[in-house]
């Protein structure tokens, strides 16, 4: 949640209850009145649990830091999906970027999704995990010849095109193949989703998409082609929008181009709406995928094309937290640091985008904010950057050795993390019910120069 994310009031709109306590000290994220909002998460008495797993638990079997996902809360959402918008021929097409752990997208394939890429490696993800490429699209601004090459033999659903360039170059390697190439049109509809800057992929000087104002003339470029064939549209406008008018409004200008296509004779099969749907992470009151279908239905039933969709955030990033560990107090005059063993080497939106994202004891304190010992903290990482926090300024109760659970990490979390200073990457973990598997190793610190040589001198 950047600056323009923040909440209105520090109340649930639906119950009233309250989840934040904002006072002079710091922002106080009621633990057990937060859980109640997210899937999977609970507490019993005062111990947190994903699922009917034991939290502490977890961290005790595989270590932190740990990335740890609910089976079921992915399944949930997805199904959320296809319920909504059951009475259209529809394609949830997941977006890979937004978690492309083998297991998850494995989990998501046996539901039947297709899958959203923006890369031959998530393509090759995508297979490894079973899902098929006849049900994948691919986008993304900077396609090679390998990378379209590649896809072309598997057998792409579709191309998302993104420039001029581009199509020629889909068109001269379907031609070397002689396979013709399924395409649509990235559109940019100059929309403000009124999100992130960085996160915001809808408007003119984004790097994305078409002009709408060309997407007619490059169609009919794209027709006189001899290996493409044109079968969609596509528009992307950007993520965490939690409002449902700016996807109405692209819908408005999609529509729009879908006339004029068809009044000079492109006939389209599909239209893709992208993703973006925002999700709670502390305060925000996102549209529901319920009301989402319920605004954009209407007008999408009159155009008798089939509907994909590309969400990634608001299937997984709920459905997983990021386990970590206090290894330092630090208390100062200013300041008080609690240094944990998880760093922005691990999650980076909160220094990347100023994301405001809750973080949770696994044992609930005695009297919530009254808590014997309670101050503001400064939950930051042992990365020699200023930049390296994970939150700040939030009331808790802290020991050396306590397990913090850190809520919303299931999207865009392992994703993005790297290896700065030298560390290895965290382990990842799915829980079903009772069940646990680990479904990635943390990394070595050997691993990582494995692949290294010194130089040597001849």
């Amino acid at each position: 949640m950047s600056h323009s994310e923040l909440p209105a009031d520090l109340t649930d709109s639906t119950t009233g209850e309250s989840v934040t306590i904002q006072t002079e000290r710091g922002l106080y994220v009621d633990p057990k009145a937060l859980s109640a909002h997210l899937p999977a998460l609970s507490y019993r008495g005062d111990a947190l649990y994903m699922e009917q797993v034991s939290i502490d638990e977890l961290a005790k079997q595989y270590g932190t830091p740990c990335y740890v996902y609910s089976k079921q809360a992915i399944l949930d959402v997805y199904q959320a999906y296809t319920d909504s918008f059951a009475s259209l021929n529809h394609q949830v097409c997941y977006a890979v970027k937004a978690n492309s752990n083998l297991a998850v997208l494995g989990v998501l394939a046996q539901a039947g999704a297709g899958f959203d890429i923006v890369s031959r490696g998530e393509l090759m993800r995508v297979l490894a995990a079973g899902g098929a490429a006849s049900r994948v699209v691919f986008s993304g601004v900077g396609k090679t010849y390998s990378d379209i090459e590649y896809a072309l033999t598997q057998g792409i659903g579709c191309f998302n095109v993104e420039s001029i360039s581009e199509l020629t170059l889909i068109n001269d390697v379907a031609k070397s193949l002689d396979k013709p190439a399924p395409i649509s049109l990235r559109v940019n509809p100059n929309v403000d989703a009124k999100t992130h800057p960085y996160i915001s992929t809808g408007l003119k000087d984004n790097k994305f998409g078409i002009t709408h104002e060309d997407a007619l003339a490059v169609y009919q470029q794209a027709a006189d082609l001899s290996h493409i064939d044109i079968v969609g549209i596509d528009c992307h406008i950007g993520s965490q929008l939690t409002e449902v008018e700016p996807f109405v409004a692209a819908l408005d200008k999609v529509i729009e181009l879908i006339h004029s296509l068809r009044n000079a004779g492109i006939e389209l099969q599909h239209i893709d709406l992208g993703g973006g749907l925002g999700v709670r992470y502390i305060d925000e009151t996102p549209v529901s995928i319920d009301e989402f279908a319920q605004a954009l239905l209407p007008k999408l039933s009159e155009l008798g094309l089939t509907v994909f969709f590309e969400p990634g955030r608001s299937i997984v990033a709920n459905a997983g937290v990021l386990l970590t560990q206090v290894d330092v107090l630090k208390p100062t005059e200013h300041k008080n640091f609690a240094i944990v063993d998880a760093a922005m080497n691990d999650l980076i939106r909160p220094a990347l985008y100023q994301a405001e994202m809750a973080v949770i004891p696994s044992v609930l304190p005695s009297d919530g904010i009254d808590t014997d010992g309670t101050q503001p903290w400064d939950i930051v990482g042992a990365i020699c950057e200023t930049g390296d926090f994970l939150a700040k300024d939030r009331l808790l109760s802290l020991a050396t050795g306590d397990v913090l659970a850190i809520t919303g990490a299931g999207a865009y979390g392992f994703t993005m993390s790297s290896n700065y200073n030298s560390r290895p990457r965290a382990s990842e973990v799915m829980v079903s019910g009772d069940s646990h598997q680990l479904i990635r190793k943390r990394e070595t610190i050997e691993a990582l120069y494995a692949d290294e040589a010194l130089w040597q001198a001849q």
